[in-house]
């Protein structure tokens, strides 16, 4: 039922569980004749359409076939894709798309682009609906880029993998030997466009990875599955997890596994998914360092919240949100990260992090690992912007702002025999863990090797949880 001649065949039937493909509309040819289009043949129009299964759940599948004239995109291409979205769109289950294109097929002019504009439109329609993925294994560039920027998650393969919207070489001042903006590697560093860069085989797998821990559509949530991992686990020595907050998660995870999403871009937050008692949940968390496989620091940051990292938080709390995905952050910052580049976007991208949380109405908790300062802290998912249940590990510090300089702002021109003794009582009065419980602002004070079972208990008291909010068409943050 699946056609295996051509490359784009080949990675459908990789993607898809063992003769599951089901080929939709392969008679299906270009139309137009201008240009002696008539002479060429292409056998459905460059790109293979269908349906099938990822370890059961239902899935459709499209895929650029680049053996056909170069894979462009022309009308009848187009309405396929188009097609297959509204198929989708009526029974509620997931698009990935299987990118490999030279772009708009020239010889169609205007029909080709009105019929790539109706995908932009299905696209949108069914953004927040199903869930969405691409994976880039050939050129994406042009109008073909806004693809992956419409979807929730984009792939891309390593070395063959070619993701733009001007080329490297149409830059000015660039060329393509000086900064190839089009490489996996730009694209996952500096863009925080590609969540995912691998070659091809591993590139597959993960996918198939992703779309096991998804809801199928924001209605019908079958990406429950059964826990044979122990609820009460004990995580030890989770402590020295604070910093790798990657690492933490992976720990108190069903069967220890996190899938961890845009890993290369904003490296100072953390985003991903993990099983928690069978159920997805969406992570974000606080990094201090990287470690490599033999656990040493192989990257280490400020402790602070970059605005690439505000930004990557807030399109992830956004997606959970549509898809009723429940949130776990681990907060472990001390402010904002203080420099030009940041700057340039910082207010912009902690308010639209700050909106997603507050926004959200699906269960949030949050467990603070570490420090907890000053505004960064309330814009962690704080109890002050709609955070259900709030923990804390005893060594947490939660408050304005580290004690010694408080101290220095407070009683400036003081000695530092007296320096030290105010930060010692500004740390017992303001920033202690306990301080914060008292007040309200922490639930409860957990041991850090307790953290699986607290966590897993309060997905499951907020499971029915239901928050009304102000009417309105929606928010313009």
């Amino acid at each position: 039922m699946s056609n295996t001649t051509s490359l784009a065949g080949t990675r459908i039937d990789s993607l898809l569980d063992e003769n599951s493909f089901v080929e939709i509309g392969k008679s299906v040819t270009a139309r137009n004749t201008d240009f002696n289009m008539t002479e060429k043949k292409a056998p459905s129009d460059g790109v293979i359409t269908g349906y099938g299964v990822i370890d059961g759940n239902p899935v459709y599948v499209y895929s650029q076939d680049v053996s056909v004239l170069n894979g462009t995109i022309g009308e009848m291409h187009a309405k396929k894709i188009a097609g297959l979205y509204d198929l989708a769109m009526k029974t509620g289950a997931p698009v990935i798309g299987l990118l490999d294109c030279a772009g708009i097929r020239l010889q169609e002019a205007t029909d080709a682009l009105h019929a790539f504009g109706e995908i932009y439109m299905k696209q949108t329609l069914a953004s927040g609906v199903i869930p969405q993925i691409t994976a880039v294994f050939g050129t994406c560039g042009g109008g073909l880029a806004m693809f992956p920027a419409l979807t929730d998650f984009t792939f891309m393969e390593a070395k063959k993998g070619k993701l733009f919207v001007c080329a490297p070489n149409a830059l000015e001042g660039n060329e393509v030997s000086k900064c190839d903006t089009a490489a996996a590697s730009f694209q996952s560093q500096e863009t925080g466009l590609v969540d995912v860069v691998a070659e091809e085989a591993e590139l597959i797998a993960k996918i198939r990875t992703l779309v096991s821990m998804l809801p199928s559509n924001n209605e019908d949530d079958s990406s429950y599955l059964e826990c044979t991992d122990d609820l009460n686990r004990v995580c030890e020595n989770l402590e020295n997890c604070a910093g790798d907050t990657a690492l933490a998660l992976s720990q108190i995870a069903d069967e220890q596994e996190f899938f961890e999403v845009k890993g290369a871009y904003g490296k100072d937050m953390v985003t991903g998914f993990l099983k928690l008692n069978g159920m997805t949940v969406g992570a974000v968390a606080n990094r201090t360092e990287i470690y490599d496989e033999e656990g040493k620091v192989a990257e280490s940051f400020s402790g602070t919240i970059s605005s690439r990292g505000a930004r990557k938080a807030a399109e992830f709390v956004k997606f959970c949100d549509a898809f009723s995905i429940p949130v776990l952050t681990l907060t472990n910052t001390t402010g904002f990260k203080a420099d030009k580049c940041n700057e340039r976007m910082m207010a912009k991208s902690v308010g639209e992090m700050i909106y997603a949380f507050a926004n959200a109405t699906v269960p949030k908790v949050n467990v603070i690992v570490g420090k907890a300062y000053g505004n960064a802290y309330v814009a962690m998912n704080s109890k002050a912007i709609g955070a259900d249940l709030v923990y804390a590990w005893p060594t947490a510090e939660i408050g304005m702002l580290d004690a010694a300089l408080a101290a220095k702002i407070m009683y400036a021109g003081s000695d530092a025999e007296t320096l030290k003794e105010k930060a010692k009582e500004y740390a017992a009065l303001q920033s202690g863990v306990e301080t914060a419980a008292a007040r309200g602002y922490v639930d409860t004070i957990i041991e850090p090797a307790e953290t699986r079972k607290y966590v897993i208990a309060a997905f499951e008291m907020l499971f029915t949880k239901r928050e009304e909010r102000p009417d309105k068409k929606h928010g313009t943050v």
